[in-house]
Order: structure tokens, then C-alpha cells, then sequence
């Protein structure tokens, strides 16, 4: 086919189909902006405000970028601890191959690298907002990197990984979960 065919049969076909497809993150406990259950809450005795089980969501996501290696998965609540911010998940060295993580798996730990978030813990942490704060947002964003999965130590903070990953990430995408102590 010479070149002058193939330009118009480019033209013919929809932007769609030339397109590349959009690396998505997905979860069947929650629609995106949708309200997390209560299972999905940190448990802390003593604490009323973490009165949940806990309970990580279960994840899945495609279409990654050609040269994604491996991932990381973060979850953090940008209005927690009054507007600071609070981290409740940093997972990196997730291997290019996996494609989800089951309802609980990333509470217990298993399936990736564990980094430090603001409770103090390497695994999931869900959320505690004090009554009485509204509303709280909780983003769940997903990056695929061209670094391979055991490039990184254990105990990376958020921001200590967000800054290995520079100039290494190649796409992200996110899933919000809302959630709220007051009744």
C-alpha cells in the first residue's frame, strides 16, 4: 500500500481507533466519588473515629503504558489532620504482571513493598475522620513505572517515594472514595 492510501485510510478511521487506551484504575467495592463502606475503615481501640475492619478494597487496573515494569499504589485524605493531609497507604514494587489486589490483601501487607503512611504502618490503613469534620475524600491513585519491582527499599514516606519516582513514572490513574464519621 503506498503512503498516500494509507494517509487516507488513517483518515477514515475514528480518533478512537488510533487512540492508545487509557490506563484505568477500577474497584467493584466503590464507584468513582462513591461512598466507602464502613468495613473499609482504620480500627483503633479506643479511638471512635477508626471503628471499621479495616478492610482494604479490592483493586484492579489495565491498559498500563508499553515499559511499565511496576506500580505503586497510594491512598491519601488531602483534607485529614485539618488540611495537612493525611497518607494512609504507600505500596510500591507491585510487579508489572499483577493487574489487582483482592478485598483485605493490601491490609495485610502481601503483594508489595510497604512504605511508611502517617499512622505509622507499611499496609493499608483505612480511613478515621473525627466526627464532626464532613466529608473526607480519599484518593487512590495508581502509577506505573519503569522501574523494575524490587529497585526500591522498604519504608519509603509518600513524599520520599513520590521523589524516587520522578522521571520514572509513565502514567497514573485514581479512584475517590468519600467517607464521613458523621451521622
Amino acid at each position: 500500500m503506498n503512503s498516500v492510501k494509507m494517509a487516507l485510510l488513517a483518515l477514515a478511521l475514528p480518533v478512537s481507533a488510533l487512540a492508545a487506551p487509557v490506563f484505568t484504575l477500577q474497584s467493584p467495592d466503590f464507584q468513582d466519588g462513591g461512598m466507602l463502606q464502613k468495613a473499609f475503615a482504620g480500627n483503633k481501640p479506643g479511638n471512635p473515629a477508626c471503628s471499621g475492619e479495616n478492610l482494604s478494597p479490592a483493586f484492579s487496573w489495565r491498559d498500563a503504558p508499553p515499559g511499565t515494569r511496576s506500580f505503586a499504589l497510594l491512598m491519601t485524605d488531602p483534607v485529614g489532620a485539618k488540611g495537612l493531609g493525611v497518607v494512609h497507604m504507600v505500596a510500591y514494587n507491585i510487579p508489572a504482571e499483577r493487574q489487582q489486589f483482592a478485598r483485605g490483601e493490601l491490609s495485610r501487607g502481601t503483594g508489595y513493598t510497604g512504605g511508611t503512611n502517617s499512622p505509622g504502618t507499611a499496609h493499608y490503613y483505612g480511613p478515621c475522620p473525627p466526627a464532626g469534620s464532613g466529608m473526607h475524600h480519599y484518593n487512590f491513585v495508581i502509577i506505573a513505572t519503569d522501574l523494575p519491582p524490587d529497585r526500591l527499599p522498604a519504608g519509603l514516606t509518600h513524599d520520599a517515594l513520590i521523589a524516587q519516582l520522578k522521571g520514572h513514572a509513565l502514567a497514573g490513574a485514581t479512584r475517590v472514595g468519600r467517607f464521613t464519621n458523621d451521622e
